[in-house]
């Protein structure tokens, strides 16, 4: 990982197309400005994070699975 130390107003480039600029810190955090081409997708890792877990939830589980939860169920 490189860690870089920036002051408001200034950037760090991503390759040739991909500007990240710092544009204020506050005590509530640092807000980030980003220009990327429209075809780079950018999002937070949070959303990341729960569009995955949303997905793997939403799979069926296994029939052996669901046949144990009855077989618990008529227990």
């Amino acid at each position: 990982m490189l860690v870089l130390r920036r002051k408001a107003g200034q950037s760090v480039l991503i390759g040739e197309e991909i500007e990240i600029e710092l544009l204020e810190v506050n005590s509530q955090g640092a807000k980030i400005g980003i220009r990327a081409p429209r075809s780079t997708v950018v999002l937070r890792k949070e959303l990341k994070t729960a569009g995955e877990h949303n997905r793997v939830a939403a799979e069926l589980p296994p029939l052996e699975d669901l046949a144990r939860s009855f077989q618990n169920l008529r227990s």
